[in-house]
């Protein structure tokens, strides 16, 4: 990964960035980058507060296929605008219906298209904006499906040098896990043998939508929706295998895998867990298991166990390395520390700057003219879970080789113009 100094960013206090006008399409001198956020929920704008909070970058329009979801989300925004000096998102600037994308790309006054919308239709979405001429930030999964996957890598491949292209895997850029990789790849594990990894969550709760369309319904809560989602492995739980194809700079060979839905209660088909143990090149097998409906508990980490050391990452605390080379990243604990210590800026969770530094990174490529493109690692790793989830699926060991072959493609029989 590369590395990036901070000091090479100007923060929103400092005031807009001077950009080279040929580096953002359609900007003018002396002002910060747009972006649009497409698909007005709850990640989404979550994400773009951030974006405007910890870099220059500011959004100037909201597209999604519900006009109530621009319109909250254009409240959400204000506040962190406001915290930056930064200017609300005007009502003419919002745009829904099943066309709002074409009516976003089309516009010469919008630099990056911010893409949140449910994961199936994340390829067609990224193929628009990309023909649109425009940067993209795209939240993962990249895809629900092996075509779609494929798709995503076809789009990367026409950004190319073009165009910057990012996906939204933050924990690459957490400063802790950049840290203790950057060891593990020096050989601090010495030869890495297995690992286990775990995201253990409750449900999600929405409202069940009374009175609504079966389509409507589907898409309002998507992501109960197996075919919209890709299911919890790859939605969720993918952020988990990215960071297992990270460390061990490879995709898995096969994959095997059970689970089940037993335990949800919600309307929808996914499943509430996953077990599943991938092979990786070396001999190297990792199990990465989740869930999706347990109460009372909720816990995120990862381990590796090498000839020479083991490392643990969660997503709070510990993150460190034992054995021969010992080292841990000093994490200030949630709940000790009085308010003096904690506002010295110590981490209290091993992703406290992942955000903040995976858009900084982002920004930069654009602003720099030094354009990044994650479509190929975004798809890798889509892939990679969909392999786990295949195998769990059919209840039997699949290869890489074998998947990529199907070509699978999902349908969810869906005319978004018609709900």
């Amino acid at each position: 990964m590369e590395s990036v100094d901070r000091r090479a960013f100007v923060g929103a206090a400092a005031g807009l960035l001077i950009l080279r006008p040929e580096l953002v399409r359609g900007s003018q001198r002396n002002s910060a980058v747009r972006m649009a956020l497409y698909g007005c929920g709850g990640r989404g704008t979550g994400v773009a507060d951030s974006f405007q909070t910890y870099t220059a970058a500011q959004y100037v329009a909201l597209g999604d296929l519900y006009q109530e979801q621009t319109e909250r989300a254009q409240k959400s925004l204000a506040s962190s605008a406001s915290k930056t000096n930064k200017a609300r998102v005007d009502s003419s600037m919002l745009f829904h219906g099943p066309d709002s994308l074409e009516k976003l790309v089309s516009r010469p006054d919008i630099d990056v298209v911010h893409i949140a919308t449910p994961p199936y239709f994340h390829p067609e979405h990224l193929e628009k904006a990309v023909a649109g001429s425009k940067h993209v930030y795209l939240e993962k999964p990249v895809a629900v499906d092996v075509a779609g996957a494929k798709r995503v890598m076809a789009a990367g491949q026409k950004a190319a040098g073009k165009l910057s292209l990012a996906v939204g895997f933050q924990l690459r850029h957490a400063t802790p896990y950049v840290q203790l990789v950057e060891r593990a790849h020096k050989g601090a594990l010495g030869d890495i043998v297995c690992g286990l990894a775990h995201y253990y969550a409750s449900g999600i709760p929405r409202q069940d939508w009374p009175g609504v369309s079966p389509e409507t319904r589907r898409l309002r809560n998507w992501i109960y929706d197996r075919v919209l989602s890709g299911d919890i492995l790859v939605e969720q739980n993918i952020h988990l295998i990215d960071v297992n194809n990270w460390m061990l700079k490879a995709v898995p060979l096969s994959a095997q895998g059970t689970g089940g839905r037993k335990g949800r209660t919600d309307h929808g088909d996914c499943w509430s867990h996953y077990n599943v143990t991938y092979t990786y090149p070396n001999d190297v097998h990792v199990t990465v298991t989740s869930t999706q409906f347990i109460k009372g508990a909720w816990d995120v980490g990862m381990r590796y166990y090498g000839s020479k050391g083991n490392a643990e990452m969660y997503y709070s605390a510990p993150v460190r390395i034992t054995g021969d080379e010992k080292w841990e990243f000093p994490i200030q604990s949630q709940s000790s520390g009085d308010a003096a210590t904690l506002a010295t800026g110590a981490f209290r969770g091993a992703l406290d700057d992942a955000d903040q530094r995976k858009e900084e990174h982002y920004i930069a490529s654009i602003t720099s003219g030094k354009y990044i493109n994650e479509a190929q690692q975004g798809a890798e790793s889509t892939l990679s879970a969909i392999l786990g989830r295949t195998a769990a699926y059919t209840g039997r060991p699949w290869t890489w080789a074998e998947l990529l072959k199907t070509n699978e493609a999902w349908d969810a029989k869906l005319d978004i113009r018609k709900v």
